[in-house]
């Protein structure tokens, strides 16, 4: 019989409760969240007080751990807020702190010496004389740099069997050295590393003209930029997508797979979510893994072009298939309304003339034939159209549906 490969914990990014709920109805092993401050994604909802508390109940009795950012690179004016943060944690519940500043984590080993500490990318742990210093500091786990290729990130993995490491596989990653950017700060008085990114790198520019000469070689312009008339996304880096080599990741034995995206709605969390558990499922079974399949479904939630970053020697950017077409979420399902009928949270314009799908755990998407199924707005009057920020009621005839669920049109 053959034996099942090391299957990682999947860490899914939790910025709210629709987030939250997201990532554990579609197979997150753990999530990571944070408060309205102090975390890298300061302007996501976050959790604060009786919210944080609630939402570690709710993780726990799935069965999902939690883990608590505050990971911000702090001035001497956020001290006192940290340490009220960190004698606060051990009373909530939180599974462990994920941290990156070195006072920070000080702090955390005086505050609440029984919560373990997980190192943030922003530490940049790209070498093993690092991975000995936060090991010796007391971190239990390190999230590697998203610089590292495989054959590095591999090396340290099993260099340190006593010390868990954590990698990133798929979302944004920044223009910047591991997050460490300046440009909000210096554009928008936004500081990137305390958690106010406005993310500059991704807005589009024009009126760009750049040529680049290395000056011992004399051969020419090795940077040429010329932007036209109309604005495009210079800057802006690809995203990261390692789904298609989760063999080869599970070879490496990390202790988690983690998926960015604290700032993205539910149906991203959720979409995203749901592929990278069945990728791991189908790896760690041996059974075929639907590579195509799977970055196809990725597709319909990415706003950037797919790519595998720094894991292999040349970079790969995912094609986009000739005859694929994004399609959005258009609504959430909150709760029974009746026989076959669901009150449903409209996201995009769902159009009724158009087939639609809903999205269940383990990639299941059963079809919503155009005339299969009926819309009502919140008057109870059938329509062919529901449009964003309304509520309205789905008729149709799938089982196995339930509140979170979310549908593609």
């Amino acid at each position: 019989m053959t034996e099942r490969l090391h299957a990682p914990e999947l860490l899914a990014p939790a910025g709210g409760r629709e987030q939250l709920e997201a990532a554990i109805l579609y197979g997150a092993d753990a999530v990571y969240l944070g408060g309205s401050e102090l975390s890298l994604r300061a302007k996501c909802e976050g959790f604060d007080g009786p919210a944080l508390e609630e939402a570690v109940r709710y993780a726990h009795s799935a069965g999902v751990r939690v883990y608590y950012c505050l990971n911000a690179l702090p001035f001497d004016r956020h001290i006192p807020a940290v340490e009220s943060v960190l004698e606060g944690l051990p009373n909530l519940g939180v599974d462990a702190l994920i941290a990156a500043d070195p006072g920070v984590i000080r702090l955390a080993l005086r505050r609440c010496p029984s919560l373990p500490i997980h190192l943030s990318t922003q530490a940049h742990s790209a070498n093993a004389q690092a991975a000995a210093f936060w090991k010796e500091a007391g971190i239990s786990r390190i999230n590697l740099a998203r610089e590292l290729d495989k054959e590095a990130a591999s090396a340290l993995i099993h260099r340190f069997p006593d010390l868990e490491f954590e990698l990133f596989v798929h979302g944004a990653m920044c223009l910047s050295l591991s997050g460490h950017c300046l440009i909000s700060a210096w554009v928008n008085n936004r500081p990137a590393n305390l958690g106010l990114c406005t993310q500059p790198c991704r807005f589009d520019y024009r009126g760009i003209a750049l040529t680049v000469e290395e000056a011992l070689r004399h051969d020419g312009p090795f940077l040429e930029i010329r932007q036209g008339e109309t604005f495009s996304g210079i800057w802006a880096p690809q995203d990261l997508c390692l789904v298609r080599w989760i063999r080869d990741i599970l070879a490496l034995a990390p202790a988690a797979l983690k998926l960015e995206g604290r700032t993205k709605s539910g149906g991203y969390v959720g979409q995203v979510t749901d592929v990278y558990r069945t990728a791991i499922d189908e790896a760690s079974a041996h059974h075929a893994v639907s590579a195509g399949s799977l970055v196809r479904e990725l597709l319909h939630s990415a706003s950037r072009p797919l790519c595998s970053g720094f894991f292999l020697p040349e970079r790969f950017v995912e094609p986009i298939p000739k005859d694929f077409r994004p399609r959005p979420v258009v609504a959430r399902l909150l709760e029974p309304a009746g026989s076959g009928a669901w009150r449903v949270q409209v996201r995009s314009l769902w159009n009724a003339r158009e087939a639609a799908s809903l999205l269940l755990p383990g990639m299941r998407r059963p079809r919503l034939e155009a005339g299969s199924y009926t819309l009502e707005n919140h008057r109870g009057e059938r329509v062919d159209e529901l449009h964003p920020g309304t509520m309205g009621i789905l008729h149709c005839c799938l089982d196995g549906l339930r509140p979170g669920l979310y549908i593609r049109a």
